[in-house]
């Protein structure tokens, strides 16, 4: 028998041009999986063949784990404080072993053992071509289209199998077998049995990494693509930034005549590309993401990480653009969150947020229109400002003496303690369930209590956007808030 083994070991190795050691390595598992059958739970089986004799050994074996982790696989673990008693000064993370009877060739049969040794050579032969692949280092990629496959393309680089699925192609784009096409290598999913190189020509990425092949002087150093955003074979936008003084950022993109734009474009399938500048400044960056349409003002809500920008009726369509593709590229592009207005809409928002600051002042501070308007007029925007800024700023202000300062100071401070009671008052009433979900505040709880949402199951039962509304959240984080608030009707349930 151990002639045999021998014998065939060469003779796979000579014939898939292979090296004995992965034939070796096959032939341990092919076995291994003939021992394992013997068992009927799930046996973790250790095959060593002796590469000079042929013999092999055979052994089933436990991994020795903390106590404290408990036994996760009965069948193939066992706990450190039992191992100690079997194998005294064992190790966590080592094995117990139990040898096993040798297992007679025959019984798998040679065709049989010599199939299971084929497979795991094909896997390995495959899993070199891909390691061959991936030494490259390549993140855009050229191939053969070699034939569909449930709407993806099945491409041939070279002598890997990648996947290019129909998420990941430009709409309405034709591409038939036998065309030669380039992508962008969106990941590697070593879990796959078949194409494990997942392609995508719809990536931000892919543009990118198409003008630095374009721009020399990006590879250079001189010239850096700080983001990209696309509507895949409609338009993209990109942003870029010059190290050099001497080098113009978008003409180096744009290039003679058009020349490395177009290249792009037309690998694209047409694309338009808006190449624009970008800025350290925020409201800069987001006024040139915008382009074509001229900005007559910008309103930049840190908090909210978004910004209101003014445009005249004659931009308003440039600024949104078809289907408000050009504001969600921008938007994509900068990261903020841009709301377009016009000047009438912006002046009624401004009137609105006055009115409601107004109306703070009035009634929290005790305080006549005229003393609201002043504090508003002089930069207030709430009584934090009024209780906590440096008292000669208030001085400062023609229309206030001291002692009219000292008193808003006053009232400003004991209207923010009267706030802050009635809160913990609030936090402490409200139900317990509901201040452990993960973001809650007592400032939310407030927000909250004064729209009668008061239990969890209130929150529960709100849309995210009723919810951002109410507390001037982000959409996704009161999606996940309500969400959380939802789990214990799915725990009931169960």
């Amino acid at each position: 028998m151990s002639r045999e083994i021998l014998l065939l070991v060469d003779a796979l190795a000579r014939e898939k041009n292979v090296e004995r050691e992965v034939v070796f390595g096959a032939l341990e598992s092919a076995l291994a999986s003939a021992m394992k059958k013997r068992f009927k739970e799930d046996a973790d089986i250790r095959v060593s063949v002796d590469r000079q004799t042929g013999e092999h050994e055979g052994f089933r074996r436990w991994l020795v784990v903390p106590d404290e982790a408990g036994l996760q696989e009965p069948d193939q673990q066992e706990l450190y404080s039992e191992a100690q008693e079997i194998v005294p000064g064992i190790e966590v993370d080592a094995y117990i072993e139990e040898p096993l009877e040798p297992l007679e060739f025959g019984r798998i049969g040679a065709q049989a053992a010599k199939q299971a040794i084929l497979q795991k050579i094909r896997d390995a032969e495959r899993e070199q071509v891909l390691n061959d692949f991936l030494d490259r280092g390549e993140s855009i990629v050229s191939g053969t289209v070699k034939r569909m496959d449930k709407g993806d393309i099945i491409m041939e680089i070279g002598k890997v199998e990648a996947r290019l699925p129909r998420t990941e192609m430009i709409p309405k784009e034709n591409i038939r077998s036998g065309d030669r096409i380039r992508a962008w290598v969106l990941k590697v999913d070593h879990t796959l049995r078949g194409q494990q190189v997942i392609l995508s020509r719809t990536a931000p990425e892919f543009i990118r990494e198409l003008f630095e092949n374009e721009v020399p002087e990006i590879e250079q150093g001189l010239l850096e693509i700080k983001a990209a955003a696309r509507d895949p074979g409609v338009r993209a936008k990109i942003a870029v930034v010059a190290y050099d003084k001497r080098i113009d950022p978008i003409g180096t993109c744009v290039g003679m005549r058009g020349s490395r734009v177009t290249a792009v474009r037309n690998e694209l399938g047409g694309e338009q590309v808006d190449i624009v500048l970008w800025a350290d400044d925020p409201a800069e960056f987001v006024i040139g993401a915008l382009a074509p349409a001229h900005v007559e003002s910008i309103l930049v809500d840190e908090d909210k990480h978004a910004m209101d920008v003014v445009v005249d009726a004659e931009n308003l369509p440039k600024a949104i653009g078809a289907r408000g593709q050009n504001v969600r590229l921008a938007s994509e592009l900068t990261g903020w969150q841009i709301n377009i207005m016009t000047p009438e809409e912006s002046q009624s928002r401004h009137d609105e947020e006055r009115g409601a600051l107004r109306h703070t002042f009035i009634t929290r501070l005790d305080v006549d229109e005229e003393v609201a308007d002043i504090l508003i007029d002089e930069g207030f925007t709430g009584l934090e400002e009024v209780a906590y800024v440096p008292m000669q700023e208030l001085l400062e202000i023609e229309a206030f003496d001291e002692e009219t300062v000292n008193e808003l100071r006053a009232r400003a401070r004991n209207a923010l303690l009267t706030e802050a009671i009635a809160q913990e008052e609030l936090v402490q009433t409200t139900p317990h369930d509901l201040l452990e979900v993960p973001g809650m505040n007592p400032a939310l709880v407030t927000a909250l209590a004064e729209n009668n949402i008061v239990t969890l199951d209130d929150l529960a039962e709100l849309a995210a956007d009723e919810l951002a509304e109410i507390a001037g959240l982000e959409q996704n984080v009161a999606s996940e808030m309500i969400m959380q608030a939802r789990a214990h009707w799915f725990e009931d349930e169960a």
